[in-house]
């Protein structure tokens, strides 16, 4: 009841709980090479002709739900996820009558893709460089114009075949390219793919591309310099879609050495995949909410966007590789909570004591996963997403109760 009222509040609204999102962020990504991973998911939600909840449209067919954007910033050396940097979260109100070409930008769903972008930048201030990854949908000219700086990069699967300032197109470029390199790589298992490997050569160069003669966004320059690369499998196995990749990108791509540190960062973008599917059916399953108001549906899932950032990264935590504080995953008042819970989990034997440093990420994963049900003896499986899920929701639930235990405490 206190969480559902919560949710009413008419003060709590999805701005403020996205604000909220990239608190801890801040600190996480100073001095380093964030990649800014961002994507877009529709959640469904269940429905009935009579009932729509409040919801606008999503996937195909009559399904009704929220859409979620987000972006998490990513260390570009380790692959360590070090938060979510900001997003949206929205319901469709009914279809547009205009016509997709004739309207600016700002009226259209693919805003987020530039706006998001330009928001993170003061999230990610302190961040050495930032390099900016999406998947097709992002290759929009406006994107390439505007986003670069002298510290934001671009680095964007391609969807259109590009017109060219020099003449002919982008795809005619890159067939006439040679191949600078051949080698084997881990395709990481998708919902329609199984993680196998994959014999890809690899192009690269540069191109100008030009504005589009269409579109009402005329104020941009009239050609905007990017890199390619492309990876093509080569021996495909029978009855599999062969994997090609034609990738753009600020970064300048001199050498092969360039070419396949591209391929390499825009890989790390499978953690976002990883993030939506830990959200819906592999973890907090937020499409089973019987929340009947769309308002309330969108502020939950702002909150578990949260809430499955922290879990990939205790996930990531629990081994103890890097040694990072949990102040990039917690606030100061939850790390005393933490500390209240540290002795109370604790064995008596060397074999059930917490083996990571005090207020280290490690240290607080290995608690979250105790609280969740692991037994933290070395033969048992190492805890995976579902057991910090219920630890972190058990403990969300101990810290409610001992930041209402310390309030009466000081008022006694």
């Amino acid at each position: 009841m206190r969480f559902w009222r919560f949710l009413s509040n008419p003060r709590v609204t999805v701005k403020a709980l996205i604000a909220g999102w990239s608190e801890q962020t801040k600190m996480a990504v100073r001095g380093r090479h964030v990649l800014a991973i961002q994507d877009t998911s529709e959640i469904p939600f269940e429905t009935t002709a009579d009932n729509r909840r409040g919801l606008g449209k999503v996937k195909k067919g009559n399904v009704h739900g929220v859409l979620l954007h987000a972006m998490m910033a990513v260390d570009a050396g380790s692959g360590i996820c070090l938060g979510l940097v900001g997003g949206q979260v929205w319901t469709r109100q009914g279809k547009t009558k205009k016509p997709h070409r004739e309207r600016s930008l700002s009226d259209k769903e693919s805003e987020r893709w530039l706006s998001t972008s330009a928001e993170a930048k003061e999230t990610l201030a302190q961040a050495e460089m930032v390099t900016f990854i999406s998947d097709r949908e992002s290759d929009i000219y406006a994107h390439w114009a505007r986003t670069p700086d002298e510290k934001a990069h671009l680095l964007v699967r391609a969807m259109h075949d590009h017109r060219l300032v020099a003449g002919g197109t982008l795809g005619e470029v890159v067939k006439r390219s040679q191949i600078a390199d051949k080698a084997t790589i881990e395709l990481a298992g998708r919902a329609n793919r199984r993680a196998r490997k994959a014999r890809v050569s690899l192009r690269f160069g540069s191109v100008e591309l030009q504005r589009p003669r269409h579109g009402v966004e005329q104020n941009l320059p009239k050609g905007v310099t990017v890199y390619f690369v492309e990876i093509a499998e080569t021996h495909t196995p029978k009855g599999v879609t062969p994997v090609r990749w034609l990738l753009l990108t600020t970064h300048p791509v001199e050498t092969t050495a360039d070419a396949w540190k591209i391929v390499a960062w825009y890989r790390q973008r499978w953690i976002i995949e990883q993030f939506f599917r830990l959200m819906k059916k592999q973890g907090l399953k937020i499409e089973d909410s019987q929340l009947q108001s769309a308002d309330r549906l969108a502020k939950l899932t702002a909150i578990a966007a949260r809430a499955a950032a922290i879990i990939i990264q205790l996930v990531q935590a629990r081994d103890g590789g890097e040694d990072q504080l949990a102040a990039i995953a917690f606030t100061q008042d939850e790390i005393e909570t933490l500390s209240a819970l540290a002795d109370e989990l604790e064995g008596k034997t060397k074999l059930q004591k917490n083996p990571h440093r005090p207020h280290t990420l490690a240290w607080a994963a290995w608690i979250i996963a105790k609280l969740g049900g692991w037994t933290g003896y070395a033969k048992a499986r190492p805890p995976g997403p579902i057991t910090f899920h219920n630890g972190f929701a058990y403990f969300q639930s101990l810290h409610e109760s001992w930041t209402t235990l310390k309030g009466a405490f000081k008022n006694v």
